[in-house]
């Protein structure tokens, strides 16, 4: 999979002295990935758009 186009968003919930960041890029057709900022070159998680918005979903009512 090509993923030379994911413009990265770091994760707003992601802490201030760059410890526990997060990013994602949402959009790539079709998929959702998501990084460790500490890892760049690590692996990459991948989820469908609905998952993603099922995640988010139980993420924000746990918050």
């Amino acid at each position: 999979m090509d993923l030379t186009g994911a413009r990265w968003k770091k994760s707003t919930r992601s802490g201030t002295s760059g410890g526990n960041c997060v990013e994602v890029a949402d959009n790539l057709p079709g998929i959702v990935l998501v990084r460790d900022t500490k890892d760049r070159d690590g692996d990459t998680l991948t989820f469908s758009p609905s998952a993603w918005r099922g995640f988010l979903s139980v993420a924000k009512r746990t918050a």
